[in-house]
């Protein structure tokens, strides 16, 4: 049975399959398409076009923007920030077909499992292979290909991503020396630059 919360809206091109789960408050825009058993959380913005695979999870007051794809296999966490047409990956070797060429099914391959801790920000046309972890309030530049597991606070770039530095959780851009932020003031504790 589908479950969409009071005071949720989906738009009539949108399609929700059976068993999704819809969060209060969360807006489905033109054309996305929310598969079954995937779980929204309340608050969100899932934009036009965005896909959203079975079994996905999605936390409070997260924005996908227009046509991102999160496949199975992808944990979002409270507050994440989904720019445009970013794609999760969720396969390190796919292929069509066995070298029989006989098409494979479901269970042929192994889901990559990915997490993006709450607060993190992903930029528009970012690549997410796999088996990646991106930490509490990260920013992925956008077009960047993210290889590797990402530290909270951090800022990457690139293809591959690598890390330029620090962010606070408010996204401003840090002096590796910082002990403040310029429009936050101190940092949390948990921040890599708090000694």
């Amino acid at each position: 049975m589908t479950a969409i919360a009071p005071g949720a809206f989906v738009h009539e091109t949108a399609l929700v399959e059976e068993g999704a789960s819809i969060g209060a408050g969360t807006r489905v825009w033109h054309q996305a398409q929310v598969r079954t058993r995937a779980q929204i959380g309340a608050r969100c913005i899932i934009g036009k076009g965005v896909f959203v695979d079975f079994d996905v999870t999605i936390g409070d007051d997260s924005k996908l923007q227009n046509y991102a794809c999160v496949y199975h296999g992808v944990i979002l966490g409270r507050g994440v920030f989904v720019g445009p047409h970013v794609v999760f990956t969720n396969d390190m070797r796919p292929r069509a077909t066995a070298p029989t060429f006989a098409p494979l099914r479901d269970g042929d391959w192994e889901v990559g499992e990915t997490t993006v801790d709450d607060g993190a920000s992903i930029g528009a046309n970012a690549t997410i292979l796999p088996g990646i972890r991106i930490g509490r309030w990260a920013m992925i530049g956008a077009g960047s290909v993210v290889t590797r597991d990402v530290p909270a606070y951090g800022l990457v770039a690139g293809t591959p991503a690598r890390r330029l530095g620090w962010v606070c959780a408010c996204g401003s851009r840090l002096a590796d020396d910082a002990s403040a932020c310029p429009r936050c003031g101190p940092l949390p504790s948990d921040h890599p630059l708090v000694r």
